[in-house]
């Protein structure tokens, strides 16, 4: 887990410039099992366990630790209610606080909000999508002077200038980082956005600029922003230096996976060395689109064991069967190996962009699950439950 002091030595290579009870009580004889103090008669609960093997994947991760002392019920299974003799209720039993897998430790969130911001000042933005591709995407640097402490996986949010139509200030928008805790410098004092422009003609004929995204992919050196957060847990990294990390991405959403293949790839840390699988699916357009398409292939290319780097270009792409390569028809492609991976206990699944893309994988795991004996949609609340399956889509 980082801390403040081990971050703070990180030094930054940019790629270029930049007993079962239910066994218990189907015998025909009285068992005696012991409970925790605090179940009453009204509360005996009966937990299966070791009726399928498949549950050995998620068990012992929400377990309370018991006291030494506990409760004697006699549980008599030949009858039609189960009778319970409560012989003591006087102790009471400690929780063990859930400890999250994810690098939330000490973590910043809401630093800054909208009624009183931190300005920051661009330093840097620049298109890196070619000009043939369908939309414009800019990769942007600003100051924070160490002031906005976020961590991969975080969102930052910006307040753009000016007002609505009603006369009042234009609401925040929130962007996922597209860069690792120490930033693009590798000195914590500058945060990066992946940002690209909406323009759009509506049903009127009209050409619609989004507000703050063309604020943002027009900004010039020096100009100022008003940013909010850092915000957000849910796609924060996973602490295991050994994990096996899948992530998913569509256009920008490939921003926080850059963070995250920063810090595994590109630098130096005291506290985490990452020894794991990190396995990058990208889907985009055309292959102009492909964003830090270079970063990406150095990572490949400088630890092959350690990253795999899957891109999907729809327009220009197809599988066997001719149809447009999504990025859930790459996934198809591996499916096997993806749905072994997903039955390991230290596999994270990071998905990011289009809402669209988790219907299609969805798709892919269902019937590798059911030939299993799993329902999908069951298996994967576990995976959620577990950290193990974390999705911010739009």
């Amino acid at each position: 887990m980082a801390t403040a002091a081990a971050v703070a030595s990180a030094a930054v290579t940019p790629p270029c410039c930049t007993s079962s009870l239910v066994a218990a009580i189907s015998s025909t004889s009285s068992a005696q099992i012991l409970l925790p103090p605090r179940y009453s008669t009204s509360r005996v609960s009966l937990l299966k366990s070791g009726g399928s093997q498949k549950l050995g994947f998620f068990a012992d991760r929400n377990l309370e630790a018991f006291s030494e002392t506990r409760s004697v019920v006699t549980l008599h299974s030949n009858t039609t209610a189960i009778q319970a003799a409560i012989v003591t209720e006087t102790e009471t039993t400690k929780k063990v606080k859930k400890e999250s897998r994810k690098n939330d430790e000490g973590l910043s969130t809401n630093v800054f909000k909208p009624k009183d911001p931190y300005i920051g000042r661009c330093l840097l933005n620049t298109k890196i999508v070619g000009d043939d591709a369908p939309g414009e995407t800019w990769h942007m640097v600003f100051t924070t002077e160490g002031k906005v402490p976020y961590r991969e996986g975080q969102s930052i949010g910006v307040v753009p200038p000016g007002t609505d139509a009603n006369g009042k200030p234009h609401k925040l928008r929130l962007y996922s980082i597209a860069s690792s805790a120490p930033g693009d410098f590798g000195d914590y004092k500058t945060v990066s956005l992946c940002v690209k422009r909406l323009v759009y003609t509506n049903d009127k004929g009209e050409v619609v600029k989004g507000v703050c995204s063309n604020f943002l992919c027009d900004l010039k050196p020096a100009d100022e922003v008003a940013i909010t957060g850092p915000v957000g847990k849910e796609m924060l990294m996973p602490t295991d230096p050994n994990a096996n990390i899948i992530m998913l991405a569509t256009g920008t959403g490939i921003a926080p996976f850059r963070g995250f293949l920063w810090r595994m790839f590109f630098e130096k840390h005291d506290d985490y060395k990452f020894n794991g699988l990190a396995w990058l699916f990208l889907g985009v357009p055309t292959s102009s689109s492909l964003l830090y398409r270079e970063e990406f292939e150095k990572m490949q290319g400088d630890y092959p064991e350690n990253f795999r780097l899957d891109f999907a270009v729809s327009r220009e792409q197809s599988n066997a069967k001719g149809e447009k390569m999504y990025i859930q028809t790459r996934m198809a492609e591996y499916a096997e190996e993806l749905w072994q991976l997903l039955q390991k206990d230290n596999t994270f699944v990071y998905m990011c962009g289009l809402k669209g893309m988790e219907k299609g994988i969805d798709e892919i795991m269902t019937g590798l699950a059911e030939r299993d004996g799993y329902v999908w949609a069951d298996y994967k609340k576990q995976l959620k439950k577990g950290e193990q399956w974390n999705v911010e889509v739009y």
